[in-house]
């Protein structure tokens, strides 16, 4: 994933003099590479686990001079563009249930308060193993093709299970803080309408 993080001043300026800008290349804030965040963001490979919330807009009409340049860079190359307001990510339900069941298995480990919290997907593969008596690879990496929903195997303060996805795991706060920090603190700004997300994918 390439991009920019773009904003414009949408306060106190005549609405001839309103062009973005690039504020960030996201090389500075993501270096990952994770087919099932793009998909719900974006629906990039996958648009059947999430709804994707902006799939497949294409450049902006008025997408900064910045961004526009690093992506005729890449066009030979890119394989789609889209982007996504701030004001639109600070309105997504993160708590949203995926559409089918997670291929992988999820790990679960116990808070200090006592709840269960998502600790990976498909982490711990050799305990989980053991606990499933799994010795076929692809059942092992593919757990959710092979157990029922909600099987549960407890392992002291950690149990894995076969489930579904919320969408804040989709796109963990682990990968994408820096991103979603910058846009927040540029929204203050710029207002929420004014600060926007642009991608595009390569190869």
């Amino acid at each position: 994933m390439h991009g920019f993080i773009e904003c414009r001043w949408d306060r106190w300026l005549d609405e001839d003099d309103r062009s973005w800008h690039g504020a960030i290349d996201l090389t500075h804030l993501y270096n990952g590479r994770s087919y099932v965040a793009f998909g719900a963001l974006f629906g990039v490979r996958d648009t059947t686990t999430f709804r994707p919330l902006a799939g497949w807009r294409g450049l902006p009409a008025d997408v900064s001079r910045e961004a526009l340049a690093d992506f005729e860079s890449w066009t030979s190359d890119t394989t789609g563009a889209s982007w996504i307001t701030w004001a639109e990510l600070a309105a997504t339900d993160w708590d949203e249930v995926a559409n089918e069941l997670d291929d992988c298995v999820h790990e679960y480990r116990r808070s200090p308060d006592g709840t269960w919290e998502l600790h990976g997907r498909n982490t711990s593969l050799d305990r989980f193993a053991e606990l499933a008596g799994a010795t076929d690879p692809h059942a092992l990496y593919r757990a959710g093709r092979t157990y029922p929903e909600d099987t549960e195997w407890p392992d002291g303060d950690r149990c894995f299970r076969i489930g579904r996805l919320r969408r804040k795991h989709a796109v963990p706060d682990s990968d994408w803080s820096a991103i979603w920090s910058v846009m927040r603190t540029l929204a203050g700004v710029h207002g929420d309408e004014g600060v926007r997300l642009v991608v595009w994918f390569a190869g």
